[in-house]
């Protein structure tokens, strides 16, 4: 994946090696906070659960915003590099495994939805992006017959999309039902 097609927000990452940590323990702070306490959590607990200063999060993120733009960002970054990292696995393992880190893509996206501008430039690469990431190692899995042809890329992550909104009794009930998706996705025997 080519830096170039990734939104602005994604490499602006700060050049010296220590604000880099810091901003990336940021995000990751963030992305745990947001996803256990919704869009309103305190952003000094972010900055303490990432061992850093208020100042440090204002001087990355001047804005709430800017933040829950970052984090989003940083996911479909971390989306992107994964369907590179499982490229040279087997088709069907290799979209398998890219399903599996959208699931957890799909879950930050959710706790931060609402603050999301879906009309913005940043909102729309991002999407062009993953698209790029992921479509191929589904049109590879087609071609080896082992994904059903007639379902879209598209097709399959709103699947999966409207699969992870739906509340469950516990992870484990969460993943047989992707499981089952998944089973009806697939063409081919293990």
């Amino acid at each position: 994946m080519d830096d170039r097609t990734l939104p602005d927000a994604a490499v602006r990452r700060p050049y010296r090696a220590d604000a880099r940590r810091n901003f990336d323990k940021l995000l990751a702070a963030a992305r745990t906070a947001f996803a256990e306490q919704g869009i309103s959590a305190p952003l000094e607990d972010i900055a303490r659960a990432a061992g850093v200063g208020i100042g440090t999060l204002y001087r990355n993120f001047p804005t709430r915003q800017a933040l829950f733009d970052a984090v989003y960002v940083g996911e479909v970054e971390e989306l992107c590099r994964a369907a590179g990292d499982v490229a040279d696995l087997p088709p069907w393992e290799a979209f398998s495994a890219w399903l599996d880190r959208f699931v957890s893509y799909v879950g930050t996206k959710r706790a931060i939805s609402e603050e999301l501008n879906r009309d913005s430039e940043m909102f729309r690469t991002s999407r062009v992006a993953m698209y790029e990431a992921g479509e191929p190692l589904f049109t590879r899995a087609q071609e080896a017959g082992e994904a059903r042809r007639d379902a879209s890329f598209d097709d399959v992550l709103r699947m999966i999309t409207g699969i992870i909104a739906t509340g469950y009794v516990s992870e484990e009930q969460r993943g047989r039902v992707l499981g089952f998706a998944l089973d009806g996705i697939r063409t081919g025997e293990d």
